[in-house]
């Protein structure tokens, strides 16, 4: 690799962050297909084959892409081209309109992750112009923020159209080091139905919203059984699973009993443990407490649903040495093992892959206002994409699949969109 390829390498990323800024792709927008649109028409222009998934919500549409020769293996690059909502933020300018001052690219998805997928798509742009002996690939997915429900509607056509790779990096903001472990996530939303009345009698009726705290005693129950039972994972800020309600609502009225409430709650769970036990934990525990108000009000109309709205496996990659090595030649700062927010990283390596995460900017900087990410970073990102596509120009990655152990969540299973599970 040479300075005046990186230096191109460098203009091309920022020319492309720029035009992905001003694409406000909001996951909660009715419709963000114009930022896969312009993805798509610089990778077409590239010679790269792209396969176009449209979503069943409207409005959606992620990439599968592939450049030099058909089938499996290469090198697979990830990225998700959605973002959080600025509304109610103080930002100092437009949030759509990428600013450079201070060595610093400020905007919304600077950091989480358009950063990365800027330097990508310069990386494909190079890349044209090479014989490559392997693959270079890329996925870039809809509604990340949502709970990778894209990533998870995408996944079906992979194979058919692009054909697993020998490595697939995730560039989720990791200040360019290697990070080959998180958690999973599960979500849910716990709608009670008890019945109503006038305060006065709250005894003798069955308060929705008196089952909705139960259940919160219920999580945290469980929470400190897995402080104790689980053994402690390295790298995490905490090493366990861990159980979190985050909203509650119900009630019309402090004099009357609710007769509806909903609880919205989550389980992130350390990946060698899996979702399977906790769960089954949460859902017979809100089973029995359904059960004793059933008994106790003697009333058969009071009930609790549980709906799972999003899942993602969590990650847990044992790296070969010669992978760690390779990866280490292109340009990842070190090893850093575990990180504790989540990313689609899960979801790939359970096709059996080897995954790693790996890309600019600081997650510390992500849905922030003033979001940024640091020109270094960028100007890290490219020069190791540029390496990888000189690799790939020699022949494949030098380090064989058996020699590397993805772990996603046990199972291998897949939820796209909501479930009622109880």
């Amino acid at each position: 690799m040479t300075l005046a390829k990186s230096t191109l390498s460098d203009a091309a990323a920022l020319r492309h962050l720029k035009a992905l800024v001003a694409q406000p792709s909001v996951f909660t927008a009715s419709d963000y297909t114009r930022i896969t649109d312009y993805c798509e028409t610089v990778l077409r222009r590239t010679g790269a084959r792209c396969h176009r998934i449209a979503s069943a919500r409207p409005g959606r549409a992620g990439l599968f892409v592939s450049l030099g020769p058909e089938g499996p293996g290469g090198v697979m690059l990830s990225g998700h081209l959605d973002v959080v909502p600025v509304d109610g933020q103080p930002w100092a300018g437009d949030p759509f309109s990428l600013s450079l001052r201070d060595g610093r690219a400020y905007g919304r998805g600077a950091a989480d992750m358009k950063g990365f997928v800027a330097c990508a798509l310069a990386a494909f742009e190079a890349a044209a112009g090479t014989t490559l002996a392997a693959p270079l690939k890329l996925v870039l997915s809809f509604d990340e923020e949502a709970g990778c429900l894209g990533i998870a509607e995408m996944l079906p056509h992979l194979v058919p159209s692009i054909g697993l790779a020998d490595l697939c990096i995730v560039g989720e903001p990791t200040e360019m080091k290697l990070v080959t472990g998180h958690k999973g996530k599960a979500s849910y939303r716990v709608d009670c139905h008890g019945g109503s009345g006038h305060s006065a009698l709250s005894p003798t009726l069955p308060s929705a919203l008196h089952m909705a705290a139960d259940i919160i005693g219920i999580l945290r129950r469980i929470q400190t059984e897995l402080t104790s039972a689980e053994s402690p994972a390295p790298g995490y800020a905490v090493p366990c699973s861990t159980l979190h309600a985050g909203v509650l609502s119900g009630g019309v009225a402090l004099n009357m009993v609710p007769e509806r409430a909903t609880l919205e709650c989550e389980i992130r769970y350390l990946p060698q443990s899996g979702l399977d036990d906790t769960e089954g934990r949460l859902l017979g525990g809100i089973a029995a407490l359904a059960d004793r108000n059933r008994e106790d009000f003697a009333r058969d109309d009071i009930g609790i649903e549980v709906t799972r709205t999003s899942h993602y496996p969590g990650l847990d990659t044992a790296l070969s040495v010669a992978l760690r090595d390779y990866l280490l030649r292109l340009g990842g700062e070190s090893v850093a093992g575990a990180v504790d927010f989540g990313t689609e990283a899960g979801y790939l390596a359970e096709l059996g892959m080897p995954v790693v995460i790996c890309g600019p900017g600081r997650i510390a900087q992500a849905h922030q206002p003033d979001e940024f990410v640091a020109l270094d970073q960028l100007s890290k990102c490219s020069a190791m994409l540029d390496r990888l596509v000189d690799s790939l120009a020699a022949g494949p990655p030098r380090h064989p699949r058996s020699a590397v152990t993805p772990r996603g969540a046990p199972g291998g299973r897949w939820w796209p969109g909501a479930a009622r599970i109880l």
